[in-house]
């Protein structure tokens, strides 16, 4: 087994009411195009429009993009392959920080370990585990949806993100040694897709989704890789790890509200409301979690604000305007209470 080390790892992971970047749903809809589809079809039922996908600062849940997702898969019932095609679109920059701390590492173990350690930060809906046995490490790949076929999307879809990243750290002479998939060989036509997809067969009716590493270049140094940026890079993933890890109970569910707003928080009131609570029963809950309002309301706001300053091009004047505040000059004292510096300061560190 490789071991992730860090409690980052511990845990089961609640992708899909967690907060993203919208990348990977705009990358799914531009899939769909190439087969016909209209943002409308891909963004039906998802209280999403297609300039939300383009616009700096935007974020989605998890269940959305899942929506996405669904949409594509009822319009493109036989599309074989089609997550394998999605997963060659995300590169180690759609990834953000994380995507930067995989190039930089020392050797593709060390990208493993550190991939897997804040798997939260990319865009996989599965849990993956990594397996060292004999001459391989294999990647198993467990979907956490329960529908069929988005199921083997979201798994099929990471297949192809592992095997592009590996080619972007490694370089595109790296392949991966195998792809497993749990089901039987499909057609002849559906398997030539499939292969097409991967660039070469891989082998039906195992136990799990899995990628296999051989061993024999695990350990290799990797032509990117730098300590220095790895270190910052992996400092940099901890903190987004631990601003974005989703809890359970009543602190989460007032979480997801706060990020759910795309321009300004809600109040106490408009949160106990929506939650069908009354504002004395709210604050007692929180309580009894050891949080506030005003304390998630802080935390919601220091995480975006970050997420905006590194992400976004915006203004600080936006970037506070996005976030609920009068004044920036209110803002800015937020964030030095927050982090100890200001924003365009703590933006030049990045």
């Amino acid at each position: 087994m490789v071991s992730t080390g860090d409690a980052e790892a511990k845990g089961r992971r609640n992708a899909l009411i967690g907060m993203r970047a919208p990348t990977s749903a705009l990358l799914v809809t531009r899939l769909a195009a190439e087969h016909g589809l209209t943002e409308a079809d891909c963004l039906r039922g998802t209280g999403l429009r297609g300039s939300d996908l383009r616009t700096p600062g935007t974020l989605v849940t998890g269940s959305q993009e899942i929506a996405i997702i669904t949409n594509v898969l009822r319009a493109l019932p036989d599309s074989p392959g089609l997550g394998l095609a999605a997963g060659l679109r995300y590169h180690a920059t759609v990834h953000g920080m994380w995507g930067y701390a995989l190039i930089a590492s020392q050797s593709i173990r060390d990208a493993i370990e550190v991939g897997l350690r804040f798997l939260d930060l990319s865009y996989s809906f599965c849990d993956i585990t990594a397996v060292e046995n004999g001459t391989e490490i294999a990647l198993v790949i467990e979907p956490a949806v329960t529908d069929p076929r988005v199921a083997r999307f979201v798994a099929e879809r990471d297949i192809n993100v592992i095997a592009t990243l590996l080619r972007d750290i490694a370089g595109p002479a790296q392949r991966l040694s195998a792809v497993r998939l749990p089901y039987p060989e499909p057609p002849p036509e559906a398997a030539r897709r499939i292969d097409a997809a991967l660039s070469f067969t891989p082998e039906y009716e195992c136990a799990h989704y899995a990628t296999v590493f051989d061993k024999r270049v695990v350990d290799d140094p990797l032509p990117q890789a730098d300590p220095y940026t790895a270190d910052l890079a992996t400092q940099q993933c901890r903190e987004l790890a631990a601003q974005r890890r989703a809890l359970t109970g009543t602190a989460g569910r007032v979480r997801d509200l706060l990020f759910g707003r795309t321009r300004g928080p809600l109040s106490e009131a408009e949160v106990a409301a929506a939650l069908h609570l009354s504002g004395r029963t709210l604050r007692r809950q929180l309580a009894a979690e050891g949080h506030s309002y005003r304390s998630l309301l802080d935390e919601v706001r220091r995480t975006l604000a970050c997420e905006l300053l590194t992400g976004t091009d915006l203004s600080t004047a936006a970037v506070a305007d996005r976030l609920g505040y009068t004044e920036a000059a209110s803002f800015t004292r937020a964030f030095q209470r927050w982090t100890g510096t200001t924003p365009l300061r703590w933006r030049r560190t990045q």
